[in-house]
């Protein structure tokens, strides 16, 4: 029995932000370009999914400033918005050329293999240090185990990071409810006002290009 794919989306709404935000700049570079990189690619729609993310932006900073329930409501309600329209942006524009393999690893989504031969076992572990960066910002320094470099593994999209905020060390990864695809290191955890002094606990897997986890 295969293991379900975590969600590539993050569902942490500070790490969401980041996220998409690289979404948008990577797509912009793209289409707002003479003559157009991606021409099959609409403003229009492009737009929508900018205002989406410009009203979340506006109810995530009211939530840090004054985390309200309501005001904590109105950020969560914006996110699922926001989150829909992404879905749907993707699916049907960025699944496509000419968005490139290495465009989607840019931006964080995963590519659909296409190749009908076995997945291979990922074998290599991850390493990694924590280190505090800024309020609330955690750096995961991660490397493959028993290198000397940082260059993740020939033909991986990079490391998968789970993390949580638990009261206890967690019995299985299973309870680190927040995840990303990191493909470059270090990467940036970040945790909202209502979480300093609690503890994270995090984990990392590299992925390969096939979308098997080790």
């Amino acid at each position: 029995m295969s293991t379900p794919r975590r969600d590539y989306v993050p569902t942490n709404p500070a790490q969401f932000r980041v996220f998409l935000q690289n979404v948008l700049d990577h797509v912009d570079s793209n289409i707002h370009v003479d003559p157009p990189i991606w021409p099959l690619v609409p403003s229009d729609r492009f737009d929508v999914l900018s205002q989406k993310f410009s009203a979340f932006e506006t109810a995530f900073n009211r939530a840090v400033s004054t985390p309200t329930p309501a005001n904590i409501h109105a950020r969560q309600e914006a996110q699922t918005e926001c989150t829909r329209e992404l879905r749907g942006f993707v699916n049907q524009f960025l699944r496509f050329p000419p968005v490139t393999n290495t465009d989607r690893i840019e931006m964080g989504i995963p590519n659909h293999d296409n190749i009908r031969t076995d997945h291979k076992i990922v074998t290599e572990m991850v390493d990694y240090v924590l280190h505090l960066r800024n309020i609330r910002e955690i750096m995961v320094d991660f490397w493959q185990q028993g290198q000397t470099h940082k260059a993740k593994p020939d033909g991986y999209d990079g490391a998968v990071i789970v993390w949580g905020i638990l009261d206890a060390p967690p019995n299985s990864t299973d309870e680190l409810m927040h995840h990303t695809m990191a493909s470059r290191t270090p990467f940036a955890l970040h945790f909202e006002e209502t979480e300093r002094g609690k503890t994270v606990y995090v984990a990392s897997a590299w992925q390969n290009e096939r979308g098997v986890i080790g």
